[in-house]
This record gives C-alpha cells, structure tokens and sequence, in this order.
C-alpha cells in the first residue's frame, strides 16, 4: 500500500464537485446506508482526505476513518474538526486493521476512491480483503468502489491531461494522470498524478506522485471477496463503464 503523503495536500482537486461536500458524499451511498441496523458503527477504512468519514458522522453514525498515509489522516482530522464531526482517525493500512479493532465490530466497511489496487498483487489484495472480513459482524457489509481495470489496459500507457481547470480554495489547477500499463496483468503498473497550480500571477506550481498498483479482473475480486466469508449481493459492473460498487455481505 503506497503513502498519498504528497497528494494529501492537494487531493481536493482530486475530488469531483459533487462530491466535495462531505454530506454530498455521504448522500451518494444513501442506497448502501438504507441498509444499516439502528445505531450502526461504520469504518472508512481508505478514508483520503475524510469526506466520506466526515459526512457519515455528520448523520450521527459512529465512524472510525482509516488511512495508510499519516497526512491524509490529519487532513481528516482537521476536515472533522471544522464540521464539528465526531470522527475517529487513525493511521493503518488494511493489515493493520486487526491490531487496532476487534472482530465483529463494524456493521459496514468502507474501501471507496478506487483504492484496493494499491493492495501488492493477489496476496496483498487477498489480505486486506481478509482485515476486512475480520471486522465485519455476521451480516455486515463491505462497501467497494473500483476502477474498471478491464478498460484500463485496454488503452495501453498513456497521458490524460484534464481539459478544464478545477478551482478549490480560490485556485485553479489542472488534473494529469500519466499511466504505466505493464504487459501482464500481474505486474507492478504505475500511475503518476499530478496537480499542477496556477497563482493569481500566472505561476504554475506543480505537485505529483508516482503510486504503484496492481490492477485486478472482476471475476478475480467476486472470487476473492468469495475467498474471505464475503458474498456479493450488489455489483454495478459493466466493462464499459469507468467504475464500478459491489457491496458484499459477511456470510
């Protein structure tokens, strides 16, 4: 699992507009969240920034926030903070999370923002998808959000430079994404994402990041969610669409 430790400082511009609000986020999943028990505890185990943490506090559940980067867990602390949310944040990756929480606590995780393909190939996605599963109650449900690996590779290595500028906290940036797509599917890939800023005097300053990941098929996630005591009762994939959610429940 890689750092965000750079990008933490401008992840916003990551974001899209309707999702910035944390209460927007949070209305994005109003579906998944019809499902939750009465006084329901909940853990965004790759929390970024905290929108999402932040907007499910904000309904008065009990959240817990997760991320393996230190600067994205002050930045959700800080997010908390200013909305007055009562938001526990902790710094862990996804193998840690046995060390810091016990079995059978939380009646829904979740791993969102396209984040799973840091996990180091099938053994290390196999084994956050098991810290997952350990913290789920019988009947709880794991909340997943995945970029469509599929349509990926099919376009090959490339450069996406954004084609507007997103303005957050009165500036302009714009969004570039260079991929590295490796032959074989089971192969270290890189994205490299940069934030480049331009000032009020026309300056650019530019932040970036090279992340590794590894890219995985749907049918290889419906196996290991299976794998893990996981059963996936919802999946919106469709191999032309750019993302997709599964939500899957402890069996």
């Amino acid at each position: 699992m890689t750092g965000y430790d750079v990008l933490a400082e401008v992840y916003e511009w990551l974001i899209s507009d309707a999702k910035l609000p944390p209460a927007e986020f949070a209305a994005s999943f109003d579906d998944v969240l019809s499902l939750l028990p009465s006084n329901p505890h909940v853990l965004d185990c790759s929390c970024g920034t905290g929108q999402l943490a932040v907007g499910l506090a904000g309904r008065g559940i009990q959240v817990v926030a997760t991320d393996a980067s230190e600067a994205m867990i002050r930045r959700t602390a800080a997010l908390s903070e200013e909305f007055g949310a009562s938001v526990r944040a902790v710094r862990a990756n996804w193998e840690e999370l046995p060390d810091h929480f016990q079995e059978s606590t939380f009646d829904m995780v979740f791993c969102v923002g396209n984040s799973l393909h840091h996990a180091t190939g099938a053994t290390g996605r196999r084994a956050a998808l098991e810290s997952m599963s350990r913290l789920l109650r019988p009947g709880g449900r794991l909340v997943l959000t995945s970029r469509t690996w599929e349509l990926v590779r099919a376009r090959g290595s490339r450069l996406d430079i954004g084609d507007r500028l997103v303005r957050r906290n009165g500036r302009d940036a714009v969004v570039v994404y260079r991929w590295e797509i490796a032959p074989h599917w089971e192969e270290e890939h890189h994205i490299e994402i940069a934030i480049a800023q331009v000032d009020a005097t026309g300056s650019v300053l530019v932040r970036s990041e090279l992340l590794p990941c590894w890219p995985y098929r749907y049918e290889e996630l419906e196996l290991e969610l299976h794998r893990v005591g996981l059963r996936a009762e919802l999946s919106t994939f469709d191999l032309e669409a750019e993302n997709y959610m599964v939500v899957a429940s402890k069996v």
